[in-house]
């Protein structure tokens, strides 16, 4: 892993060709200053400036806006709405959304989510984020990071508000490691953002060039989520412009470095403004040595937060492991899920083939079950993971590309066919069940093979796991 950093480090990747003109005054806003100035085009970028009108709600008949959750939207206009609809108790020891000076527009997304106070994340980075001070926040997954960074971004574009806009330039810029992820914080940052009227578009891998491309090119963008990859290619082909961002977010670092994408995220940080012009944001469940070397280059003096579990497994989820030898592994899996009838289940293994080949078997023996891996299509990964959400399908059987970043409510099981070879990865998978205050249950099933990894995972669990006969 050090030699691909130092790698990454001493290889320089060719920059993206540079727009044409000079554009180079400082942004206006806390950390910029000065009239924001254009020089001429690239001759295939459009320029619109549609951003002089003042921003509007969201709305079905805006094609501008059009997204994949328009049918969950209401047909009829939403009614009048005033900060004072939603009151919050003050109460000793919280801190609530009210607190923070965020807009009414971003006030009332938060409102129609159900939210009311910060969690610890988003209480102890939040009122320096918000002041455009750069930002590293460390909490386990589901601990609310993506608000955190992305109240902060809706905050910078509403109050510090640029004149002159064009397509292909995001003002915000969030960088993900995975396609599912990156979706969820799309879907996240739509949900805050629904009566702002900023333009929330997500580009991924797999998904419909064409359509993402004109996205970027027809409108003007606000915040842009994309996977490294696909932002690459849309620098290439000069689709996409990113010395306006104006607040750069990277999630889950450690994740893009162990997955080798350290090199395309520092040719994207280098197309963004330099780290004194633009605010820099990392948020991750843990940030290893080797990103931690990368944050003095990409951050400018860092509010650094670390909020410590209070145990690194939830405690409640209820662990099971079962000492079995490998070749009766489906047998037992069949008996859980007859036996225990889960209202939700993901299934993890570690391997594509051996996802498929239990997906396959499942549903040959009358169990209705769907598979997440890197080779399902990621039009067809969106509709697995709507169906799975929506209770038309109670088994997922998946690699741990759905570990991180996926929120399903209502997962009663996780069970782990294979054990991870990264104890962080154990900690993610059961971390899809036991949400939202709910008990889950995580069974492990670990033959010789699984053995082999458990002194480490148990190290890093600081517990002794149970181990039975099933």
């Amino acid at each position: 892993m050090l030699k691909k950093l130092i790698k990454a480090v001493g290889g320089k990747s060719p920059q993206p060709a540079p727009k044409g003109g000079s554009a180079t005054a400082k942004k206006p806003g806390a950390r910029h200053s000065g009239p924001q100035t254009k020089g001429s085009k690239k001759s295939n970028q459009p320029a619109q400036d549609t951003h002089k009108n003042p921003h509007l709600s969201h709305d079905k008949s805006d094609k501008r806006h059009s997204r994949q959750d328009n049918k969950a939207r209401p047909q009829a206009a939403e009614p009048a709405w005033s900060l004072s609809d939603f009151t919050v108790a003050e109460e000793p020891g919280k801190t609530r959304f009210h607190d923070l000076g965020l807009p009414d527009s971003v006030m009332r997304g938060i409102h129609k989510l159900g939210f009311s106070y910060c969690t610890p994340i988003q209480a102890e980075t939040l009122p320096a984020a918000l002041r455009g001070r750069d930002t590293i926040g460390q909490a386990q997954t589901g601990t609310g990071k993506s608000a955190a960074f992305l109240l902060t971004i809706l905050n910078r574009l509403l109050t510090d508000v640029t004149e002159e806009r064009y397509a292909s330039e995001p003002r915000a810029l969030v960088v993900a490691p995975t396609r599912e992820l990156a979706m969820q914080i799309g879907k996240d940052a739509e949900g805050l953002a629904r009566y702002t009227g900023l333009n929330i578009v997500t580009i991924v891998g797999g998904m419909d060039y064409e359509k993402q491309k004109k996205q970027l090119r027809n409108h003007v963008v606000d915040v842009l989520v994309a996977t490294p990859g696909r932002l690459i290619d849309f620098m290439r082909s000069e689709d996409v412009f990113l010395d306006q961002v104006d607040v750069l977010v990277l999630d889950e670092a450690d994740r893009m470095l162990d997955m080798g994408f350290i090199p395309d995220v520092r040719r994207i940080v280098r197309a963004t403004p330099p780290k004194g012009d633009r605010q820099t944001l990392l948020f991750s469940a843990t940030f290893n040595y080797d990103v931690r070397i990368l944050i003095d280059q990409w951050t400018d003096d860092p509010l650094q937060v670390v909020i410590e579990p209070e145990q690194v497994a939830t405690d409640r989820v209820e662990q099971r492991c079962y000492l079995i030898a490998d070749n009766e592994k489906y047998s037992l899996l069949k008996r859980v899920l007859d036996e225990e009838q889960p209202e939700r289940c993901i299934i993890f293994a570690n391997r594509r083939d051996l996802t498929r080949n239990l997906c396959d078997k499942l549903n040959k023996q009358g169990h209705k079950a769907v598979l997440l891996s890197g080779e399902v299509s990621q039009d067809k990964r969106i509709k697995t993971l709507e169906r799975f959400r929506e209770g038309k399908v109670n088994v997922m059987v998946a690699t741990d590309v759905a570990g991180r970043g996926i929120h399903v409510d209502g997962v009663s099981h996780v069970i782990n066919y294979t054990l991870p070879e990264d104890p962080e990865d154990y900690v993610h998978r059961i971390g899809r069940t036991g949400r939202a205050g709910a008990k889950g249950v995580s069974i492990s099933f670990i033959s010789e093979d699984d053995a082999f990894v458990l002194p480490d995972l148990e190290k890093y669990l600081g517990m002794k796991l149970p181990l039975t006969q099933p």
